[in-house]
């Protein structure tokens, strides 16, 4: 009975044991809770007493909302301490009892379980050992130990039991504390938690929350009614930009702005990743003043693409993209080439940056002043009218000389130098030449006086340096330098020794072109080689007219004017077939003009000293030809000796050979004759069949 009661009681201790640690874990994770509550209010109110600190982009200082939000920090503050307080008597009473019991209660049932455990095994072996002893006379002193040990075990079983008992009767009581004591430890500190909740929510506290309600709603209102305007508004622009979702709105209905000076949108920018290929990238360009920017998405600012003061603008025929332009910088050093989204914007970019080239934008009206220069705009984005209506409508038949009176009318060009008044002007340009004022394109007629040689003009020059089946003329050059300029004019010179008659051409062409009204000019490039001076089409990249350097014998810039520069050039051919003449053409560069002839002046240079390599290589090869010359007839002479000597040495062995013979032929038939005169005929018989 005692065992089976005993089951009984530790079976109950084993389920209170199990429901106690279950309730301990709820417990423990109000506490926990709490504790993070106690932390995260506390958090926040001190990020709202940081709100006054931050630096918000569209927040400008509302001290309104500042001081809104340190009101509710100090409460939140204040109520973050009642929360740490909850959590200091949460600990305290209701946490700490149910520990006490889990920890100290539990754990001694266990412990008494195994100790009377222990002590019922020994009794039971002691008594085993008892049980075994004979019914002979045994030896005493065994006996008396095996008594002994039977009383310990008894003893000590029966006093672990009754203390193992007594807490198990124990623990009935002991369980109701454990379960009513947390409980009740929680739940006063939760009034005592809403109790100082309750002080310090006081009726100030309530009207100042009904205030910002009451904000609350009206920041509400306001945004319901900003939203729907702003929906109102979407909806009229929708309507109204319908027409512009096209990429390629009607021309008629949104005409190009002509007249701008700033601009800005989206193009697309041709970058090069190889020596045939190219890539596309789309960019943010704007213009600032006299430069052009670009930003890419997501930029804080614009960087510099080129300087565009006194650059040149140009539409460029892409094969694989529409409306393109390209963009040259005033030195020629620089160039992109850009792609508009659409017709009305690759007009207007072009008609900017041309207004821009030619710094309206620093007058005080710059739109009018572009208004008056549009007709040039247009140019920029128009096919040009073709050489013949130019020449009919422009060139003068034949241009006499003007007096020395209108100098005046030229006096950018400066006064006449010293050298032209010992000079007379009839020995310089002849009376009567006529001046050409455009540059014939390859399609059209010679000029005359000045003969096109094959492959000289009307060649595509590749910008990747290449070429159908031909090798460029300028591969091999070690100079290329390009400069944009634009053709003033060219006459025929009396003379090419002196630069007086640079500048005498220079005086004439601009006069001319002031009396008939001439103010356009042909953009070209100006490319220098060791070779050559090449005029190249910007669009077409087909040459124009080429100049060979050692015909150019006379190159000179203006006094003061730095921009004009010439030279004269050297051809056979002309208005008198019988004798070389001499053409001056005279152009305006972006920059000074002293750089181009310093370049020219490089060329010739290096193609003179080319030239004496390329003598000097000659002769070389010819002392090197006429040594290899030398040497193979004297190794022909010692092979002939060495072979008369072979054969001499050939021919003396042979007679010493048959000379042998004969001698040795003569022995043996003697010999042989003797032999048979002594064997006699048996033995001639004998030597004749082994014969």
């Amino acid at each position: 009975q005692t065992r089976s009661l005993l089951g009984v009681f530790e079976e109950d201790a084993a389920a209170i044991s199990s429901y106690i640690n279950q309730l301990f874990q709820a417990m423990h994770r109000i506490y926990d809770a709490q504790n993070e509550l106690s932390a995260a209010t506390h958090l926040t109110s001190k990020l709202l007493k940081e709100y006054e600190k931050q630096r918000f982009p569209l927040g400008g200082d509302d001290e309104v909302m500042t001081s809104t939000l340190q009101q509710f920090a100090k409460v939140i503050d204040e109520l973050s301490s009642c929360h740490a307080v909850l959590s200091t008597q949460l600990a305290d009473a209701m946490m700490f009892p149910i520990t006490q019991f889990k920890e100290r209660d539990l754990k001694e049932i266990l412990t008494l379980k195994e100790v009377f455990q222990i002590a019922s095994n020994d009794h039971d072996a002691a008594i085993t050992r008892y049980s075994r002893l004979s019914k002979r006379k045994e030896n005493e002193k065994i006996k008396a130990e095996v008594t002994e040990d039977v009383y310990t075990s008894r003893k000590k079983q029966h006093q672990t039991m009754m203390h193992y008992f007594c807490a198990l009767n124990s623990l009935q009581y002991k369980k109701k504390i454990s379960l009513l004591e947390p409980l009740l430890g929680y739940m006063q500190a939760q009034i005592s938690f809403f109790k100082m909740g309750s002080e310090n929510l006081t009726e100030q506290l309530e009207e100042f929350l009904t205030n910002i309600g009451t904000s609350v709603q009206n920041v509400r209102r306001e945004m319901d009614c900003e939203v729907e305007n702003m929906q109102q508004t979407i909806e009229d622009l929708e309507v109204a930009s319908d027409p512009l979702y096209l990429p390629d709105p009607d021309p008629i209905k949104f005409p190009a702005h002509r007249n701008l000076t700033r601009k800005a949108g989206y193009l697309n920018t041709r970058n090069k990743t190889g020596l045939v290929s190219s890539s596309w990238e789309r960019q943010f360009y704007f213009t600032q003043g006299g430069n052009l920017m670009s930003q890419a998405r997501g930029d804080v600012a614009g960087g510099l693409v080129m300087d565009i003061d006194n650059c040149s603008v140009m539409a460029v025929d892409c094969e694989d993209r529409r409306y393109c332009f390209q963009i040259t910088s005033f030195d020629g050093k620089k160039s992109s080439i850009l792609q508009a989204e659409s017709k009305k914007d690759y007009e207007e970019w072009i008609c900017t940056i041309n207004n821009i080239s030619k710094q309206i934008y620093l007058s005080e009206n710059p739109e009018e002043i572009a208004a008056r220069v549009n007709q040039s705009a247009l140019e920029a984005v128009t096919p040009s009218p073709s050489f013949q209506q130019r020449h009919e409508s422009m060139r003068p038949a034949v241009q006499s000389r003007p007096p020395a009176a209108r100098t005046s009318s030229t006096g950018s060009l400066g006064s006449d130098s010293a050298a032209l008044s010992a000079l007379s002007l009839d020995s310089l340009v002849a009376p009567d030449t006529p001046i050409q004022f455009d540059i014939i394109s390859p399609v059209s007629e010679d000029l005359p006086g000045q003969t096109k040689s094959a492959g000289q003009s009307g060649r595509r020059t590749n910008p990747f340096g290449e070429s159908g089946g031909s090798k460029p003329e300028t591969e091999d050059s070690i100079l290329h330098q390009l400069f944009i300029v634009r053709f003033l004019g060219s006459m025929e010179v009396k003379s090419d020794e002196s630069p007086d008659v640079v500048y005498e051409t220079m005086r004439q062409i601009l006069a001319a072109r002031a009396i008939h009204n001439v103010f356009r000019m042909t953009e070209s490039h100006l490319l220098v080689t060791c070779d050559s001076l090449k005029l190249i089409d910007p669009q077409t990249q087909v040459t124009r007219l080429q100049f060979p350097l050692p015909s150019v014998v006379l190159y000179a810039t203006h006094q003061e004017n730095k921009r004009l520069f010439g030279f004269v050039l050297r051809t056979s051919g002309g208005r008198v077939e019988s004798r070389q003449t001499s053409i001056c053409y005279i152009f305006e560069s972006n920059n000074e003009g002293e750089k181009i002839c310093d370049s020219v002046g490089l060329a010739k240079q290096i193609a003179f000293h080319a030239e004496l390599d390329r003598k000097a290589s000659e002769k070389q090869k010819e002392i090197d030809r006429v040594k290899e010359k030398q040497q193979k007839e004297l190794n022909k002479q010692k092979q002939i000796e060495k072979d008369l000597e072979e054969q001499s040495r050939l021919i003396a062995a042979s007679s010493r050979s048959n000379q042998s013979s004969t001698e040795g032929q003569f022995v043996v038939v003697s010999s042989s004759q003797s032999e048979d005169s002594d064997l006699g005929e048996d033995g001639k018989k004998k030597r004749e069949s082994e014969a």
